[in-house]
């Protein structure tokens, strides 16, 4: 689950990271109370989205920026009045781009450098870790193919902690002076504190920067938790967004469904995190596109499978639907009885293709086979891939 920047900034006030001050407005009637809590001068505007980019972002009106520099409130009041309504589009959003339901008002900073600092969960070594560099304010991923010796990775032990040794060398590694490092030090160990503490998956400040008297700030804020900890965290939750998610995706998640849209034309209904991958993948190798990510789980209910069709059938572009059970918990014929439920339910008219194997597969072929529906049934993945692939093309 992601939270917006003003929501990241409030946490992390909570925690004492310090960042500049900052109030948001999610209407223009709101612009004068927001603006009336920072002190007089250069503002930061900041438009509200789950994507990254805003600052190089274009509004579909053409206005350009969704962070901007203004000299004074008044600037900084008509450029969130452009903003706010406005649909923003970035590197990250697409070309549909998201629509600016709130602006940030924030405190210009005087910057005397940016760094890059973030904790994320190291897959391979199955730990947190911290991820900095002296090239804060750009894109992260540009430094890391470009300039890797910019880049410093700590790895956290999970049950002692980051340790005094691993913050002195982060410190002095990224180049800080004796009163930076000071603050720069006590930044570290409490933003670890808060990634554990709030069961995060991620927190990314870029930048995190210096100031002439030595303060160390976070100008932005990008805080990312655990879906799976967050019965842990009813505050957090509260803070969810919907606006900002895909209702079809809000939909699956009332199932206990996996699913994520994407661009293509081939929709996937698929047991299993890794099969599923595996599917998009053998579609787009016989030349298809998969429209979305489906995992229906290891235990899916004929209701589940019923839901995941009306979930498919709501994207538009879909026009054909991949199912691909390999049956090891999961009973065949449940899946394919929710089929045939799903298909006579819906009225479908678009090719489907289902491919069966493992538990109780013999059942559930007899199941397909005898609905009297057109149902295709591949013999193997990449048969019923190529076949689905054909129908669709």
């Amino acid at each position: 689950m992601n939270i917006h920047e003003y929501q990241a900034k409030a946490l992390f006030e909570k925690f004492g990271l310090p960042a500049p001050k900052g109030a948001p407005a999610t209407s223009p009637a709101g612009f004068d109370a927001a603006l009336a809590v920072l002190p007089e001068g250069p503002t930061m505007v900041k438009s509200q989205i789950h994507a990254g980019g805003r600052g190089k972002g274009t509004f579909k009106d053409g206005f350009k920026g969704g962070v901007k520099y203004c000299r004074t409130k008044a600037e900084a009041r008509e450029a969130a009045g452009r903003m706010l309504g406005n649909t923003l589009v970035t590197a990250q959003t697409g070309p549909g781009g998201r629509k600016v339901q709130t602006v940030y008002f924030t405190a210009a900073s005087d910057i005397k450098k940016e760094y890059y600092l973030a904790i994320l969960l190291d897959r391979a070594s199955s730990r947190p870790v911290i991820v900095a560099s002296t090239e804060g304010g750009v894109e992260i991923e540009k430094v890391a193919h470009e300039s890797p010796e910019k880049i410093v990775r700590t790895v956290i032990d999970p049950a002692y902690g980051v340790a005094d040794f691993q913050v002195r060398d982060l410190v002095t590694r990224l180049g800080f002076n004796a009163a930076e490092g000071k603050n720069a030090a006590r930044f570290i160990r409490t933003l670890v504190s808060l990634y554990g503490a709030t069961d995060a998956s991620m927190v990314e400040i870029n930048p995190l920067i210096t100031t002439p008297s030595g303060e160390v700030l976070a100008l932005d804020a990008k805080v990312s938790f655990d879906d799976n900890a967050l019965f842990r965290h009813p505050e957090i939750v509260a803070l969810r967004d919907l606006n900002e998610e895909d209702p079809k995706e809000i939909e699956a998640s009332r199932h206990a469904l996996n699913y994520i849209a994407l661009d293509g034309s081939i929709a996937c209904l698929v047991n299993g995190a890794g099969l599923a991958m595996s599917t998009m993948d053998i579609i787009k190798h016989y030349g298809g596109n998969p429209a979305n990510f489906l995992d229906v789980g290891g235990g899916a209910s004929k209701d589940q499978v019923s839901a995941a069709f009306k979930i498919i059938l709501g994207d538009a572009a879909v026009r054909g639907i991949f199912v691909n059970i390999f049956g090891g918990i999961m009973d065949c014929n449940v899946i394919a009885t929710g089929i045939v439920e799903a298909v006579r339910e819906l009225g479908l008219k678009l090719p489907l293709v289902v491919r069966l194997e493992g538990n109780n597969v013999a059942a559930g072929k007899a199941t397909l086979a005898a609905s009297g529906l057109t149902i295709v049934s591949g013999d193997t993945m990449a048969d019923a891939a190529r076949k689905i692939v054909a129908l669709v093309a």
